[in-house]
């Protein structure tokens, strides 16, 4: 009996994904766990394995198509069985094989009239591909025959129209024209025209909006590591012998704001314009850079996790995002977010608010700052924190006061462990 292999839902928040790849064609025979194409949501790439054995009838959907979630995408069953129930009775994508050279001769041979005439078909009723080969290639659209699903244009359908030599008069006119009698080696280009990602366009239409539609200030500080330097060369020789995690300064200062952001709520919050949602627990996002852009992947009631707690989750969430398979439902929620460019020797940065939260802390490297004590100068070493808020939903002496607490638990931290 076919099967219809239908696209996924990677979280809740997710109602389409983008098919990037396939890997299996029309007549290939799949065992279960083959891949059989490649998707991916605004934020993750996914791959999509086989389900049952047997050949693949139809692909329904091509490459760049953007899918609903639990529509079908491909059908698996045997040779010659009636597929017209998962197929919607339409024609399935790329289920025809290639025309044979005699046939694509007879069909340019063929009269006008075996071809639709007509208007362009809608929009809509052109695949993205399609429509990209009729634009580079002038075929003339109202010439095609849709032998998509539901009665879509799909790329061989222009092809067909291309052999047929139904190509619009300016088009031909134009490529005659422009074709010299001796072709001359153009100048290679100096310049590459990329296509962004979804998730760089989803990265750009936030961080646009978070300065467009928010009053954003930074403050910048810095406080004495010492003890969180001390402390964390301690771990390292122990933390194996009692069964730790490796833990970090960056899980150090995670579990320093998750200590102090409850003392100031108004920037463990959501502005929503016309009301503040306060927090009663941290849900602190963690800023991570991967292959595909920035993601900020949510580190759950971290007011409530222990420092090895933290770290092991932390990085349990930073390995996901950069796999590029992390669940976009982790990637929803945060109420803070942290972002760390000390280990590429930012002393001092802006960073840009994560809509609708309220507030983002920075945190730079660490550099030799000198400090008089009784009447000697004596070096020690700072560590930078940039504190960027939304000053619609908090003042600045707040935020200051925030960041004055945060100083004093990492300057002190063997004191808030006690307390924690």
């Amino acid at each position: 009996m076919a099967t219809a292999i239908i696209m996924p839902r990677q979280g809740q928040s997710v109602e389409s994904c983008i098919i990037t790849a396939w890997a299996k064609k029309v007549g290939d025979t799949v065992q279960e766990g083959d891949i059989l194409f490649s998707y991916e949501t605004d934020k993750s790439s996914f791959d999509e394995p086989s389900t049952v054995n047997g050949t693949v009838l139809a692909i329904l959907r091509e490459e760049g198509d953007e899918v609903p979630c639990l529509e079908n995408v491909c059908v698996i069953g045997e040779p010659g069985e009636d597929i017209s129930a998962l197929t919607g009775g339409a024609a399935p994508a790329a289920e025809a094989a290639p025309a044979a050279p005699a046939a694509v001769e007879e069909k340019a041979a063929a009269p006008v009239a075996a071809v639709v005439t007509g208007t362009a078909p809608s929009g809509d009723k052109v695949s993205p591909r399609a429509r990209n080969l009729a634009e580079k290639t002038g075929a003339d659209l109202s010439r095609a025959i849709a032998t998509g699903p539901d009665g879509r244009v799909i790329e061989r359908d222009v092809q067909a129209v291309l052999d047929a030599g139904y190509q619009k008069a300016e088009k031909a006119v134009e490529e005659k024209a422009a074709a010299p009698a001796a072709p001359v080696a153009a100048a290679a280009p100096e310049y590459e025209d990329v296509k962004l990602t979804n998730i760089r366009k989803v990265i750009a239409k936030s961080m646009h909006a978070s300065l467009a539609n928010s009053a954003q200030l930074t403050l910048n500080t810095s406080f004495d590591a010492t003890k969180i330097m001390a402390y964390r060369a301690s771990l390292k020789n122990a933390a194996e012998k009692m069964g730790l995690a490796n833990i970090t300064l960056n899980d150090i200062v995670l579990f320093a704001v998750s200590r102090t952001l409850p003392e100031f709520k108004e920037l463990n919050a959501h502005f929503l314009d016309d009301s503040i949602r306060f927090f009663k627990n941290v849900q602190l996002g963690v800023a991570v850079d991967t292959e595909r852009g920035l993601m900020v992947p949510t580190l759950r009631n971290a007011n409530c996790l222990s420092l090895n707690q933290i770290s092991v989750e932390a990085k349990a969430l930073i390995k996901e995002a950069q796999s590029g398979k992390i669940s976009p439902d982790k990637l929803q929620g945060g109420s803070f977010t942290v972002t760390n460019l000390g280990s590429m020797g930012i002393e001092s940065f802006t960073p840009v608010l994560n809509p609708p939260q309220v507030g983002i802390l920075g945190v730079c490297t660490i550099t030799r700052r000198i400090r008089t004590v009784n009447g000697q100068d004596v070096s020690y070493p700072a560590m930078g924190l940039s504190l960027t808020f939304d000053h619609r939903a908090i003042d600045g002496a707040p935020a200051a006061k925030f960041l004055q607490a945060l100083c004093t638990n990492l300057e002190n931290f063997d004191l808030l462990l006690a307390k924690s």
